[in-house]
This record gives C-alpha cells, structure tokens and sequence, in this order.
C-alpha cells in the first residue's frame, strides 16, 4: 500500500484518490465491477484499486451490502 513518504508524493498514494471513488459513489450505489470500470483510468491498477476500498471500509466512508452486492457511500448528515 503506497502512502505518502520521502520516495511516494502524495499524488502517487491511494490517499489521492479517495475522492475519486468517493465523488463517484456519492451519485448512488454501484456493484464493484461498475465502480472499477468507472474509476479505473484515474486510481491505476487493480491491486490499486482494491487498497483504496479496503482503506475506505476501514475508515467508514463506504459499505458493502452483501445482500445487493452493491458499494453506498456513507453520509455523515
């Protein structure tokens, strides 16, 4: 996982592009393979990509509905 250091600037880290899949997941739910398809030439590879989820689960920022199998962003109002 690249994070932000002395060898990675900020915008080669997954921090980056939080809010790419955020912005995207902000307009409404979508499976994961949609959102990849959706963010894919702004957040690299998919091991990339998949860092980025695993870091925004973490954090609260998105869930998953296993019974959907659908991504929602979540709103802190």
């Amino acid at each position: 996982m690249r994070f932000p250091n002395k060898i990675n600037r900020f915008n080669e880290s997954v921090i980056s592009k939080f809010s790419v899949v955020l912005s995207v997941l902000e307009q409404g739910e979508m499976t994961v393979l949609e959102l990849y398809n959706t963010v894919n030439e702004s957040t690299g590879d998919v091991g990339d990509f998949l860092e980025i989820l695993d870091c925004l689960y973490a954090l609260g920022q998105i869930e998953y509905n296993a019974e959907t199998r659908l991504l929602h962003y979540v709103s802190r109002n």
